[in-house]
């Protein structure tokens, strides 16, 4: 059994800055990508950021200068660094963990990340 755990998040004025973090427990294989997807009010969940334990890197473009990903391979952990944030931000931000084989795809419970003008 595979378990994310996210922390991080809350409210912050534009123009700041929040990092959230991801811890997977369990049984994680590699090759996987870990990474970060958000979901706004009325909006279908997109993908933020994720990072592949071969170290690629895949960013969506409104977040690419501001947004940083990194994870340790050893510790099953992803972060994400936000900077100058803006209220278009805001979003349930959820951790993902996609392994290649056996083929499993596995969800944080989410967490709020509210911009505020």
């Amino acid at each position: 059994q595979v378990q994310l755990v996210e922390s991080g998040g809350g409210l912050v004025q534009a123009g700041g800055s929040l990092r959230l973090s991801c811890a997977a427990s369990g049984s994680i294989f590699r090759p996987n990508t870990m990474g970060w997807y958000r979901q706004a009010p009325g909006k279908q969940r997109e993908l933020v950021a994720t990072r592949s334990s071969g170290g690629a890197t895949n960013y969506a473009d409104s977040v690419k200068g501001r947004f940083t990903i990194s994870r340790d391979n050893a510790k099953n952990t992803v972060n994400l660094q936000m900077n100058s944030l803006k209220p278009e931000d805001t979003a349930v931000y959820y951790c993902n963990l996609d392994i290649v084989l056996p083929k499993r795809d596995y969800w944080g419970q989410g967490t709020q990340v509210t911009v505020s003008s």
